[in-house]
């Protein structure tokens, strides 16, 4: 490890010679006295070495503080020497033409439109990857090489979904800078097929309707806090995603309308979606009721009533229940819904799409289909959680029927 005084008492050679500190960072020493700090590392499986400065101007002590910020760069994936490069000049760039600034004035945007809280930390923790390498250079200046170094520090790590939606939220960024008139052209279009395509990872769900009737029998067996047997009894006839059920508060609840009324400030999307609410849901909340009235929320903590259950509650009543992750998950009661009331060609598409929350992607079918299907979906979500009764119901009689016909069997070969 090298001191300062140590430094001082080098001695020229007739070719450059390496003099090392520690962890890679060593001093170049040149015939002609010249001595230069650099360090050596590793990324992606490449060597590489990053010019630190030339000594004494850069004293050892910063030398060293220049080498834990370029390790702390290396241990979040990104190369240093590119840093280095794309932030070269930066001083002088206007602060509220960066991308820093343009992303955040695209999220206040979306915040405006409503999105929800859950969205808008995934926007900010996905520009949150970007905004070491490229949140000060200026928008307009930005190259697709550049961009990809931001997308590839993800995608090294094996997140290739994350680094998909980057792409994508990052495109959004620019297209914002392009409209405000900050930038001439999306660089992120030149990227495509640039990345590593993600496997496709459907929700684990059983969808075969007997499947369906022995996990509901399964269901009603189980044992456990109060909070969560009730969401799991109640999440297949609402089948709305697991987030929103768990979050569910009293106050959001019409027992008279048989409505429920959940606010956009939770949902996906970021608008209201209401859920009719059968007969059997009502009976479900009335009784649950009993047990969390002290509470706004209507399946509170065992730790505090001030807390919902946790995200992954249902998730591991369904594992205690026996039910692997790659057989069923809370998520897929959304599947089974989806499948079953698709294939029984009662209901139309759209309903059942509205009913799931899913927007449409074409703005003026969505303005049109704001107030449609409304009761139909009434009519809908009734016969939904009678059909679940039938196929709990269908489940023992075909047990019932089997071991009948077991029994009758044994009784002709005791003949």
């Amino acid at each position: 490890m090298l001191t300062d005084a140590a430094i001082r008492k080098l001695k020229v050679r007739d070719k450059p010679f390496k003099a090392a500190d520690m962890h890679g960072l060593y001093l170049l020493v040149q015939p002609n006295g010249a001595r230069y700090w650099r360090m050596d590392y590793r990324h992606a499986g490449k060597r590489g070495t990053i010019a630190l400065g030339v000594y004494p101007k850069v004293s050892l002590k910063a030398a060293r503080e220049k080498r834990a910020s370029a390790a702390d760069m290396l241990e979040k994936g990104i190369n240093p020497s590119v840093y280095k490069k794309i932030t070269r000049g930066l001083s002088s760039v206007p602060e509220a033409d960066t991308f820093r600034a343009v992303a955040e004035e695209w999220l206040e945007k979306c915040e405006a439109e409503g999105r929800s809280s859950s969205t808008m930390d995934k926007l900010r923790w996905l520009i949150g990857f970007a905004e070491p390498l490229i949140g000060g250079r200026p928008i307009g200046e930005l190259k697709a090489p550049e961009v990809l170094t931001v997308l590839r520090t993800v995608e090294v790590r094996g997140r290739y979904e994350t680094a998909r939606r980057l792409r994508s939220t990052c495109s959004s960024v620019i297209r914002y800078a392009i409209a405000t008139g900050r930038a001439e052209r999306d660089v992120t279009l030149d990227l495509r097929g640039a990345l590593i395509a993600p496997k496709v990872k459907h929700r684990a769900a059983l969808v075969e309707p007997h499947r369906v009737g022995e996990l509901l029998r399964a269901i009603d067996g189980y044992q456990g806090q109060p909070s969560v047997d009730f969401a799991l009894k109640i999440l297949p006839h609402v089948f709305v995603r697991p987030g929103e059920l768990r979050n569910a508060e009293w106050d959001e609840f019409d027992f008279d309308g048989a409505l429920w009324a959940i606010p956009g400030s939770r949902m996906k999307m970021g608008r209201e979606h209401n859920v009719p609410l059968s007969s059997q849901v009502l009976e479900l909340l009335r009784e649950l009721r009993l047990y969390t009235r002290h509470s706004r929320y209507l399946f509170p903590s065992i730790r505090s009533p001030d807390r919902p259950i946790s995200d992954n509650s249902i998730n591991a009543a369904l594992r205690r229940l026996g039910y692997a992750q790659n057989e069923m998950t809370a998520h897929g009661f959304r599947a089974i819904a989806s499948t079953l009331l698709n294939e029984s060609r009662k209901w139309h598409p759209d309903a059942i799409e509205r009913q799931l929350a899913h927007m449409e992607s074409n703005n003026v079918r969505r303005a049109y289909l704001r107030g449609e299907h409304w009761a139909e979906r009434v009519r809908m979500m009734q016969y939904w959680s009678d059909h679940l009764d039938k196929l709990r119901a269908a489940n023992v009689v075909r047990g019932r029927l089997r071991r009948e016909q077991s029994r009758a069997a044994v009784g002709r070969k005791s003949f």
